[in-house]
């Protein structure tokens, strides 16, 4: 018999805030569901609350219609799909890989299913655009700018370690008394990971630009170069998680940026107790899968149902193989990465260099 985490599914759907089964109904049902179940949600993918509370809002929801559980038409109209696969160094490592979830597909299915293992981004964005790529897995700032500029949509976000985000944080040294907000940041010497990093970078500016913290005057990346020179005593883009934790602990800042779970990960524990953390600035969203915006609902539908069946023991390591993700989970763009692209828009310049940190032509 097939085995399900189906715990780890249902955290997920928390996580997301989506707590939709018809993906026809989700842009209805996302201003439908409460906010004391939004917080439930939350609180319990924290273990705050217990799963007979957790589940009596999802009752709650389908009583009053908001989670559809009805059967739905999952057709597929097309003969063939394309999918697009994350731009990687060693594309010829990945393509066995997607070779696998190629021929599963084609199973579920029953069309032809192709793959693409592209050196950059671009040629994803701009195959979505003329009909040439129906869908692909996606780093969430890429699939911002693709949802931008062709309308594609997620439908699908990547479980990892039973999480479909991560927390971006703010460390300081746990001596200095002086910095206790992200706000407290502005004026001081801090250590980026890099300009396209989501947490070490993306999120905290994003966050004090849109907080109206710091102004960009401009609409390019010299505004927003200009903005950080202006706004900090210094900055640096360290190149990683480790080396900015490391400016840190050896003086050369009083800040880094970067993930809660950066230290635990790259430093010893004797470093660790050196730094505390300031204060965790919100989620950065996990890995997606999009869709065109010409896909057909009934296909849709008929894919997302295949991509679940990936969630199960039979199946799972066709899905772990590729990117290390545990489950795919249901979302919408909004639900899931609408907040975190909000960040981008308002880093002037940024997209563009985001497709370039990804284009493995160059």
């Amino acid at each position: 018999m097939k085995q399900q985490n189906t715990k780890a599914l249902v955290l997920a759907f928390a996580a997301i805030g989506v707590l939709s089964v018809s993906l026809s109904q989700t842009a209805q049902a996302e201003g439908l569901i409460p906010e004391w179940i939004k917080t439930n949600a939350g609180w319990w993918a924290d273990g705050a609350v217990d799963d007979e509370t957790f589940l009596n809002g999802i009752t709650f929801l389908i009583e009053n219609g908001v989670i559809d559980v009805s059967s739905e038409s999952k057709t597929v109209d097309v003969d063939v799909l394309t999918i697009g696969f994350i731009p990687v160094e060693k594309a010829d490592e990945l393509t066995p890989k997607a070779q696998a979830l190629e021929t599963f597909l084609e199973s579920e299915l029953g069309i032809d299913v192709e793959i693409v293992v592209p050196t950059n981004y671009e040629t994803i964005i701009e195959g979505m655009r003329f009909g040439h790529i129906d869908a692909a897995f996606m780093d969430t700032g890429p699939a911002w700018i693709t949802h931008q500029r062709t309308g594609a949509e997620a439908v699908m976000a990547e479980l990892v370690a039973g999480k479909v985000n991560y927390q971006a944080t703010v460390w300081t040294l746990a001596e200095n008394d002086s910095i206790n907000s992200l706000e407290d940041t502005v004026g001081k010497k801090v250590a980026f990971t890099s300009i396209t990093g989501s947490s070490g970078f993306v999120r905290p500016m994003g966050t004090l630009v849109t907080g109206e913290h710091i102004t960009i005057e401009g609409d390019d990346i010299v505004a927003l170069e200009s903005a950080l020179a202006k706004n900090f005593e210094s900055y640096t883009f360290a190149g990683g998680y480790k080396a900015a934790l490391q400016l840190l602990l050896n003086g050369n800042v009083d800040v880094a940026f970067g993930s809660d779970i950066a230290p635990k990960k790259y430093l010893e524990l004797e470093d660790q107790l050196k730094l505390r953390p300031v204060t965790t600035i919100g989620p950065v969203p996990s890995h997606v899968f999009m869709v065109s915006s010409e896909m057909s609902e009934s296909t849709k539908n008929a894919l997302v149902d295949a991509l679940i069946e990936l969630n199960y023991d039979d199946n799972n390591h066709i899905l772990k193989d590729l990117y290390g993700a545990e489950a795919l989970v249901p979302t919408t763009t909004s639900m899931h990465i609408g907040e975190f692209g909000t960040f981008i828009d308002a880093l002037t310049g940024l997209d563009q260099l985001i497709l370039d940190k990804y284009n493995k032509s160059k």
